[in-house]
């Protein structure tokens, strides 16, 4: 079969696992419970900022959730990386380890603390940062003085790393915690796609110092736009708070702010909508796991395709389902993307390596040879919670 028969092929095979629509796209959110009643509350009684019952059980039912002690709603999930940056320790001239094939916000808000990204290497099998490979390139170029870790090359400190959980999939996070404590890192989890996701049976967001949640309208629970900051120490979830409420100290008048702060909590008309979707969350899970389920037997029987499937350590949400093509399949990449968007069927590749936008360039990179391979061959198909009825 030539690669041209194998497009049409797989685009022939999305057509009969989805529903017959004009349009599918990527991942939409599914609004089926109360939302509209608890949004209406909020109009009703005019608790529409960041003051209100709804962010305050928003939080608390992350907290459930995840088993995490703290959980900090934020305007969006970049604002609550920043945040988490800034609670461990990163500084003006620091350098911060993060995978090369993330989303550009994972790389923005290091800039934001007057950082330095450094891009890290990703691997097969999770499509996250690479702990392995991290700890042999550390071994060559960096080395620890008086409990802080600094680059040789550049004589800048290392101070933080940001592994991200590539469409839902969890990072191998017991060996990336032990190049941590080796090269005296902290660890901070851009877990901004993994709401829902398992790593050895603990949440991800669990095992860094803090860790950052997303829940723009393509996650899988939504806010319309929001965030959240996760952490166990509840002194950082105290300073967290103060940080992202512009650093103002309670009074019933007055207005004093005894540090540079961040408008940054989210309001309770987007907690509102938070909180009904979270209550939803299980059944939500369930029906992406079938529909990825579904895409893993499919595909299963197509030359020239794999569809990734969860790490053997991780439970994963499945967030964006995901196809890698084989080398033979490379080039027609483009192809099979142009084929199904033109048959309304909504397909993406992997965001462009942080290393080659212009902005970027000049930042310090180890070898990104299989960050640069998966982002030839990566395909994200339709992967919203709706589509898993689908088929039963």
């Amino acid at each position: 079969m030539n690669t041209d028969s194998r497009v049409q092929t797989i685009v022939r095979l999305l057509q009969d696992t989805l529903p017959d629509k004009p349009f599918i796209a990527l991942h939409e959110p599914y609004f089926v419970g109360n939302e509209q009643a608890y949004v209406t509350e909020c109009i009703t009684t005019g608790w529409v900022s960041s003051v209100g019952k709804f962010v305050d059980r928003f939080e608390t039912m992350l907290q459930e959730y995840t088993g995490i002690a703290h959980a900090v709603a934020t305007g969006n999930g970049t604002a609550a990386l920043h945040i988490c940056l800034k609670l461990a320790g990163v500084e003006s001239g620091d350098e911060v380890l993060l995978p090369d094939l993330t989303f550009v916000a994972t790389a923005n808000a290091v800039t934001y603390c007057n950082a330095i990204p450094h891009f890290v290497d990703c691997e097969y099998k999770t499509l996250g940062l690479d702990p392995h490979k991290l700890r042999q390139y550390l071994a060559e170029i960096a080395e620890v003085k008086d409990g802080n870790c600094y680059n040789r090359i550049t004589h800048r400190r290392i101070r933080a790393v940001v592994p991200m959980h590539t469409f839902g999939h969890p990072v191998d996070l017991d060996p990336l915690v032990e190049v941590c404590q080796q090269f005296q890192l902290q660890l901070v989890e851009d877990a901004a796609e993994s709401l829902g996701s398992y790593y050895q049976g603990k949440h991800t967001g669990s095992f860094g110092l803090v860790a950052a949640l997303s829940f723009n309208g393509n996650k899988v629970v939504t806010t319309g736009g929001g965030g959240a900051i996760l952490t166990n120490d509840a002194k950082l979830a105290q300073l967290a708070k103060h940080l992202t409420t512009t650093a103002k100290v309670p009074h019933r008048w007055e207005f004093y702010h005894d540090m540079i702060g961040y408008n940054y909590r989210l309001p309770n008309i987007n907690a509102a909508l938070g909180c009904a979707q979270l209550e939803q969350l299980p059944g939500f899970l369930n029906r992406k796991r079938a529909l990825a389920l579904r895409y893993a037997q499919v595909f299963a029987k197509v030359s020239g395709v794999q569809f990734v499937t969860e790490p053997e350590f991780a439970h994963s949400n499945y967030w964006l389902n995901t196809l890698l093509l084989d080398e033979d399949m490379a080039s027609v990449r483009d192809a099979l993307l142009e084929t199904g968007n033109d048959q309304g069927i909504m397909l993406r590749p992997a965001w462009d390596l942080l290393h080659t936008l212009p902005m970027f360039k000049a930042c310090p990179k180890m070898d990104l040879a299989a960050a640069e391979d998966l982002a030839r061959r990566l395909v994200n198909i339709p992967s919203s919670a709706s589509l898993g009825e689908v088929h039963g």
